[in-house]
């Protein structure tokens, strides 16, 4: 079972430890409505999204008649079909698309349409698969097999006499990128198997194009993938576009009819204004100002700041380590997730800085990401230097908070919910809820 640094055993389907202040995706949602009583206290103007998504609605006065589940897709559709194969490199003649609540909406009917019970399905990345993904597959009963870099997915689908589905991650949850000669190689492996491969690309699908001149997602030969139109580029709202062969399209698509997972159709506007508003430009501009913040963040961190070729990162367990040496602490009263929870809920309460550790429920990292950060945000704010200064200044307050652990109870949890790591009994909670996409 993988640990963290201090030992502390993975939760189930997660990547990191849970701890026993936030000891479920229960304890996360409430962790989430104490970031909210902190927003309303502060007021909109003085909260600066940094979570890198856009998670609004790009929608005119003029469309706002035609925001109907009826009339939308009429009026809509077809420029919006045209507009997604363009921009995920499908042709009109072989290739469909649908839309999809979010990224897991489209993943989870994906899985429930092409996987049967005890089918063998592989998990290719950089690092490792979204959680969604793999709950996807556990989802069906599937036998999912998650692997690491090219060498290893060989060893895996040489072992395995039938695969049925390939989990393809271009831009993994680390936001490390896997090559282009990779992933050819990794779909011309599962074809020749027999497998239909998935490409999970939900900030891959612009990031890799724009940012690295890798081809566009349905370019590789994939048979089926989904992008998310809140990451990179786009502007919301937050769905999930899926786009593949026509006929797996359909059966796809019915599925998530049936269950409830399509998007709205009154929101196909802003779908087509999205994708048209468009420019890999803006990528790259987003890329260049995360990698302004690294510049400042490094000299008050020094190593422990991990670069990827798009983000900047702050591992949870340095998170807690730099705490620990700050406030003088010994032995860790927390587990890193809870640091890095904390750290994100301080510099949330204390500069206004809402950074994507409260997007999901629970997060699909422990880590502090700081990613894809808007310029005009960042200016407005007071710059690279301020943004660098408020991280130091936190874990610098974080510290100071280890040494009296109930008050990082109260802080995450709020006074009537908050639990001392010290005195609440029994074992870390599984934390097994789902994680949003």
């Amino acid at each position: 079972m993988a640990t963290d640094r201090f030992g502390n055993p993975h939760a189930p389907n997660l990547p990191y430890a849970r701890g026993r202040i936030l000891a479920s995706a229960e304890d996360d949602f409430r962790k989430l409505q104490r970031a909210w009583a902190r927003i309303r206290e502060r007021g909109p103007d003085a909260v600066f999204i940094f979570t890198g998504l856009e998670h609004g609605l790009p929608i005119t006065d003029e469309e706002l008649p035609f925001a109907d589940d009826e009339i939308a897709p009429a009026l809509y559709f077809e420029p919006l079909r045209s507009l997604a194969l363009a921009h995920l490199g499908g042709s009109p003649d072989r290739h469909d698309v649908a839309v999809f609540n979010r990224m897991t909406g489209a993943t989870l009917p994906t899985h429930l349409t092409l996987v049967r019970p005890g089918d063998a399905v592989i998990g290719a990345s950089a690092s490792y698969s979204h959680p969604s993904v793999v709950r996807a597959a556990n989802h069906v009963g599937a036998c999912f097999i998650d692997t690491s870099g090219l060498a290893m997915f060989k060893e895996a689908i040489a072992r395995e006499a039938k695969v049925a589905l390939v989990d393809l991650t271009r831009l993994a949850v680390t936001y490390d990128l896997m090559p282009v000669e990779e992933i050819r190689a990794v779909v011309r492996l599962a074809h020749d198997k027999g497998a239909l491969v998935y490409m999970d690309d939900a900030g891959g699908a612009r990031v890799g194009p724009a940012g690295f001149a890798q081809p566009r997602m349905l370019e590789l030969g994939v048979d089926i993938g989904a992008t998310g139109l809140d990451k990179y580029g786009t502007v919301g709202p937050r769905l999930g576009l899926l786009a593949g062969r026509t006929d797996l399209v359909s059966r796809i698509r019915v599925t998530g009819f049936e269950l409830g997972l399509e998007a709205r159709q009154m929101l196909y506007p802003a779908v087509v204004r999205t994708l048209k508003q468009y420019d890999p430009a803006r990528v790259r501009a987003l890329i260049e100002t995360t990698r302004q913040i690294a510049r400042e963040l490094r000299p008050f961190i020094g190593n422990r700041l991990r670069e990827t070729p798009s983000t900047v990162q702050i591992p949870a367990d340095d998170i807690l380590d730099i705490a620990m040496q700050r406030g003088g602490v010994e032995t860790p009263p927390i587990v890193p997730y809870e640091a890095a929870a904390a750290l994100a809920m301080l510099l949330l309460q204390n500069h206004g800085m809402l950074m994507v550790h409260f997007v999901g429920v629970p997060p699909g990292t422990a880590d502090l990401l700081i990613k894809f950060v808007p310029p005009e945000t960042l200016e407005r704010f007071g710059g690279a230097g301020r943004y660098a200064r408020a991280i130091d200044d936190c874990l610098t307050r974080l510290g100071e908070l280890l040494r009296e652990p109930a008050s990082i109870g109260e802080l995450l949890l709020g006074p009537d919910r908050s639990r001392s790591p010290r005195a609440a009994p029994g074992a870390p909670g599984s934390g097994a809820g789902a994680v949003y996409r």
